[in-house]
């Protein structure tokens, strides 16, 4: 998906009155410290080192925009929310950015969709549940979401088959889908899908142009 590959840093913010108002989509990626958020978003956009990826996790605590677009036009941002829920954040800061990400799911007036990671050898925790609360009545209301399985390649068949249908029961009605980096495992199906929520008058993505000849 050529799209997603247009990807370049917008800005980054540490609360949300920093963040610019935008008229284009957005879509969110949250998840858990550990759960392989920057992985999956330097996968999908081929980019080794758009999303930052802390050796220490958690420690990441601003959001982070990124602009869509080809021709130099932007139609669509990304947006990378810090990871939560991991034990070396003071309590505090936890507490702190659980609000900010609150506030912005709720808040945020362009956001069109969210990508939850999850790693399904962990399952949901408490705190992915929260946000799934807090995200529902938007859902409802009609804005999009997803639920990411990261590092499925570290499951076999059978439990990936039964990580996929308690996530699809969790989802409330929302996309369910395996993913795995190393394998290149559902990378152009969320990225086609993510284009859809982003140009949701257009069917299908336009075509890659052919090489020009010599």
């Amino acid at each position: 998906m050529g799209w997603m590959h247009t990807a370049k840093f917008l800005t980054t913010a540490p609360q949300l009155h920093f963040l610019p108002a935008l008229d284009v989509p957005e879509i969110a990626f949250v998840g858990r410290s550990n759960a392989g958020k920057s992985t999956c978003i330097n996968t999908l956009t081929q980019q080794k080192q758009l999303a930052f990826a802390s050796k220490k996790p958690g420690r990441t605590q601003h959001i982070n925009l990124f602009a869509l677009g080809k021709q130099g036009v932007m139609d669509a941002v990304l947006t990378d929310l810090p990871g939560y829920g991991y034990a070396a954040v003071p309590k505090a800061d936890k507490i702190r950015w659980q609000q900010v990400m609150a506030n912005y799911l709720v808040t945020r007036e362009n956001l069109k969709g969210i990508v939850l990671m999850c790693d399904p050898r962990h399952g949901m925790t408490e705190l992915d549940e929260i946000l799934l609360d807090i995200v529902r009545p938007r859902v409802q209301e009609g804005l999009k979401f997803l639920i990411v399985l990261t590092k499925s390649d570290k499951l076999n068949r059978e439990e990936a088959t039964k990580a996929l249908s308690i996530a699809k029961l969790q989802a409330g009605g929302g996309d369910v889908m395996l993913f795995s980096a190393p394998k290149h495992k559902g990378v152009d199906e969320v990225a086609k899908l993510l284009w859809k929520w982003a140009h949701p008058q257009t069917t299908t993505p336009p075509a890659e142009p052919p090489p020009t000849a010599p």
